[in-house]
């Protein structure tokens, strides 16, 4: 069974880079993402999951929502690093959803809805991690940030219907804890 790492159906250019993020329901990242990032360098999103079992094939919704596969809602970015950078993405990502809540984003529980950075080189990871102890001192200091940080190794895009799915569904589900913060967490 041959696996990607890269939705092939991602808009991509020659000098996009890559980045794929897990913070909860894949529905409110994406639109968190979008609306903050439109015009500004971001190239396209597509929600799907990712670093589950390898082994396992034919990852769909349903299969990921049993929480047997390991596999994490995510949203993977395309974006042109001349007009937007990896350091803003990761800003956006730490304030908008709580990176101290293991395998749970506000009523969202499971280790589908677990805080990832799944990298697509080694500058990234090394970034990554930096910001990562960046913002355990400055927006976490009295909780420890939980986020995994590790390569992006399987992706499976997401059905359709997800793929900008509050924006086809404005009534649509929405998690709770998806917004930016404005201060550190007390």
């Amino acid at each position: 069974m041959s696996t990607t790492t890269v939705s092939s159906k991602l808009i991509t250019t020659s000098t996009s880079q890559l980045i794929t993020l897990a913070a909860g329901c894949f529905w409110g990242v994406e639109r968190v993402f979008r609306k903050q990032f439109a015009d500004k360098g971001l190239l396209d999103i597509k929600v799907g999951y990712a670093n589950g079992i390898p082994t396992i094939g034919n990852v769909n919704y349903e299969l990921v929502c049993t929480g047997s596969t390991n596999f994490v809602e995510s949203i993977q970015l395309s974006y042109e690093p001349s007009q937007l950078k990896l350091e803003d993405i990761l800003d956006i990502f730490f304030r908008m959803h709580d990176p101290t809540t293991v395998n749970s984003q506000g009523p969202d529980i499971g280790t589908q809805y677990r805080s990832a950075i799944l990298t697509h080189s080694d500058e990234d990871n090394r970034l990554a991690w930096k910001l990562k102890e960046e913002y355990q001192k400055t927006w976490y200091p009295n909780h420890k940030i939980v986020t995994i940080i590790e390569p992006i190794k399987v992706w499976y895009d997401a059905e359709e219907y997800h793929q900008k799915y509050l924006e086809k569904n404005p009534q649509g589900y929405e998690c709770p804890s998806h917004f930016i913060r404005t201060k550190p967490k007390a």
